[in-house]
């Protein structure tokens, strides 16, 4: 998959072959056709590398908080998505926008908005912040920063991805009634 993910960013997912894929993983087209049936097969196992990739990066930030810590796991979650996305934008390009359209139900139900949603109920319940519907929440919220993070030109500059990020966290936390540190 590494393979294919450079060459569909390099030359395009119709402009890639197969052979050129089985060539730069070093596999005989029979042990591609083990695994994949076609190049659309490939595109839809990169996307779910994608999405992974990014909630593998959520969950481990996360827990680096302190159990009691639901602000700071608020702001965790927001900062690894964001980062997530911004790390891989031509993926992201590339399995989401550059191919078939995303589905309306992939903006409204994912494994990342699951995610922040059991994120958002477990903090509610611990009277950590008050929302009525975290699964709302979660799909509001992950829009939200999915639609800032994949405007063109966004974060390119450390300086600029660290005011991004900020931003990202300050209305994440705001959006819950929690303090930014930003008055």
């Amino acid at each position: 998959m590494t393979a294919a993910e450079r060459l569909f960013l390099e030359k395009g997912l119709e402009q890639t072959t197969i052979e050129e894929i089985t060539t730069g993983a070093g596999v005989a087209k029979g042990t591609f056709y083990l695994h994949f049936s076609s190049k659309a097969d490939v595109l839809q196992a990169l996307r779910a590398r994608f999405v992974q990739g990014v909630l593998d990066g959520i969950i481990a930030a996360v827990e680096g908080r302190r159990q009691e810590d639901w602000r700071g796991k608020l702001a965790a979650w927001s900062t690894a998505c964001a980062t997530g996305y911004l790390d891989a934008a031509g993926l992201h390009h590339l399995a989401f926008v550059a191919a078939p359209p995303a589905t309306r139900e992939g903006l409204s139900r994912n494994i990342l908005i699951d995610h922040l949603n059991e994120l958002l109920a477990a903090g509610a319940g611990e009277n950590a912040w008050s929302v009525s519907d975290p699964g709302f929440t979660a799909v509001f919220l992950f829009n939200a920063l999915h639609g800032v993070v994949n405007q063109p030109g966004i974060g390119e500059t450390p300086a600029a991805r660290a005011e991004l990020l900020r931003a990202i966290e300050v209305h994440f936390l705001r959006t819950l009634g929690l303090p930014s540190g930003i008055d």
